[in-house]
């Protein structure tokens, strides 16, 4: 594993995708149009929903800092310049178009790949986070019971699988229509949203959102990570699962 450092860190953030040009060739108008729009640029970088300091006793203020003003905004920042070659990616919602990858053209597929599933797997992330651990409560502690085999089974598994993952990526908990919990992982920025699944909670697990604390200790950080939960925003989330409306 890589050494990495606040230098590398605010490198690795700040870097343009160089894109070709494409057709503008559209989707079919099966979906509604995107909700995900400012007033010049279609997709913009979400505000943190708590100060970056506000989860220190698990992650530092400064690799908050750097994750969601460098790393994030740089996929933003990507998915804009795309846009304007492939207007047709902001015109439909963020989870169809990774369902559809096969409908953006090719010259520009990967990189509305790689960023616009960056940006999908971190909007989610900063939004489940900020509760202080304990036990969940109601149907979604029936389904992980049910599911994968209680809490503390899950969390377990869900470590695990966070820790064998090779190079960089992403741990999830995927769920059905009808309620039902898996976990998979996912490489670099892909998302169970590109097989048309839905994404209860997921962890990054790229070196970068834990290096400047727990360095190569990846292990530790997943274990510590489940003290910032907000299980109340995660029981939010599978009732939409299951009503059908939830979105990344």
């Amino acid at each position: 594993m890589a050494l990495i450092n606040r230098r590398n860190l605010l490198a690795a953030g700040s870097g343009v995708v160089a894109l070709a040009a494409v057709s503008r060739t559209s989707f079919a108008q099966s979906q509604p149009q995107s909700k995900v729009t400012g007033e010049k640029e279609p997709f913009t970088l979400p505000a943190l929903p708590y100060a970056p300091n506000a989860l220190e006793r698990v992650i530092d203020a400064e690799t908050m800092s750097l994750h969601h003003g460098k790393h994030h905004a740089a996929y933003v920042k990507n998915l804009n310049e795309a846009a304007k070659l492939a207007p047709q990616i902001s015109e439909h919602p963020i989870e169809h178009v990774l369902a559809n990858l096969n409908m953006v053209p090719e010259s520009v597929r990967a990189v509305v790949r790689n960023n616009m599933g960056g940006h999908a797997n971190h909007s989610m992330f900063w939004q489940i986070m900020s509760g202080s651990g304990g036990i969940p409560q109601g149907d979604i502690l029936g389904a992980i019971t049910r599911d994968l085999g209680g809490l503390d089974k899950m969390k377990a598994d869900f470590d695990a699988a966070g820790a064998r993952l090779f190079g960089s990526g992403w741990v999830f908990v995927t769920v059905s229509a009808a309620g039902k919990l898996a976990i998979e992982t996912t490489p670099n920025q892909d998302t169970p949203l590109m097989a048309g699944k839905r994404v209860l909670f997921g962890n990054d697990v790229w070196e970068h959102s834990y290096y400047l604390r727990y360095q190569n200790r990846r292990a530790d950080y997943l274990r510590a990570w489940w003290d910032v939960v907000n299980w109340t925003k995660l029981s939010e989330r599978y009732s939409q699962a299951k009503a059908g409306t939830l979105t990344i």
